[in-house]
């Protein structure tokens, strides 16, 4: 596709029913105007200077394909389907939520997974922000699907949070109650880097007084606990004070704990979610064991000209592969073929 077609490109993400207001992402609107960050589904919008709706109304009007999500019971993305049809509209559906025990969860009750059958096969074609996910919808229909990392703003310096001076191990996952997350192992493992490195440890607490009790018992030396959510910006403002991002998720999610990393211009130790696998080929939980890991935050927690270059290549990676700019040329090319 012409780079002028991807330029003009604009796409509707509508999420039927959802707690999100109306927002757009206009051409030249200051990134930090936005109500909601342009990261998650918000960035398929933000990258094209579309935007997001809950109201169906509004998501026609633009008169630009739409890519809807489905999520809850699908009851809502159903009905918005059928009226998008009569619409003529160009439409892609996506599962709000493609970690691999989300989608299994979402799917385990038999009239839920036969609407979801019949929405994929119903619309114009299909994006997923994991190679799983793709591949799972492929079961469906064997045309029309993507695989659509999520972009991120890495060429915007409104979004350009490196920072110097930074010290530490920010530990990128916070669910005890979710297996895959090996959020307990995590923490085990970051226990161990702070002893040897004598390097102090972020961690944020979403699971209250057994989340706390839980830290407490392992016995950090050093550590900072964060109880209360905060906003994104701020949020990146403390992923950016740390030499590290640790985690050993195997979720197979889309990877905003990369992503999150990626605007600090860190580096992102473990996970494989797809941002990890595409933009931290050297330090993702990907075909490495935890000893492998454990070795290689240590490495760069101990040496700040590798931690450097590592960074340095994976914001390289990020600019040609996640940038806005590509998933702006991406999402044109795919509805410009459905």
């Amino acid at each position: 596709m012409a780079s002028a077609d991807a330029e003009n490109f604009r796409l509707a993400v509508l999420n039927p029913g959802g707690r999100d207001h109306e927002q757009r992402f206009a051409e030249n609107q200051s990134a930090t105007a936005n109500e909601h960050p342009p990261v998650n589904f918000h960035a398929y919008a933000a990258c094209t200077h579309g935007a997001v709706f809950r109201d169906l109304k509004g998501a026609i009007a633009t008169g630009w394909p739409v890519l809807l999500l489905l999520r809850g019971d699908f009851r809502a993305s159903e009905r918005a389907l059928a009226e998008l049809k009569k619409s003529k509209r160009k439409i892609a559906v996506a599962l709000k939520e493609t970690g691999a025990h989300q989608i299994a969860q979402q799917l385990t009750d038999p009239a839920r997974f036969a609407r979801f059958v019949k929405i994929v096969r119903e619309a114009n074609g299909g994006i997923a922000s994991t190679p799983e996910a793709a591949d799972f919808f492929r079961l469906f229909r064997n045309n029309g699907i993507e695989f659509v990392p999520t972009p991120y703003p890495i060429e915007d310096e409104n979004w350009n949070w490196a920072m110097e001076n930074r010290s530490g191990i920010f530990v990128g996952t916070r669910e005890f109650a979710v297996p895959s997350r090996n959020h307990l192992a995590a923490l085990l493992t970051v226990k161990k880097l702070s002893d040897a490195t004598k390097e102090p440890v972020t961690v944020f607490n979403s699971e209250r007084r057994r989340g706390a009790k839980l830290i407490s018992e392992i016995g950090f030396r050093k550590i900072r606990v964060h109880e209360k959510r905060m906003g994104y910006r701020a949020y990146l403002g403390e992923v950016a004070r740390h030499k590290i991002v640790f985690q050993l998720d195997r979720s197979r999610v889309p990877g905003q704990v990369a992503g999150d990393a990626l605007l600090c211009r860190s580096i992102c130790v473990g996970g494989d979610g797809a941002i990890e696998r595409i933009a931290f080929p050297e330090t993702c939980g990907e075909k490495r064991g935890d000893a492998e890991l454990i070795e290689i935050a240590e490495r760069l927690l101990m040496n700040e000209e590798e931690r450097r270059a590592v960074a340095e290549r994976a914001t390289a990676l990020a600019k040609e592969k996640l940038s806005f700019r590509a998933g702006r040329e991406i999402l044109a090319r795919f509805f410009a073929e459905l």
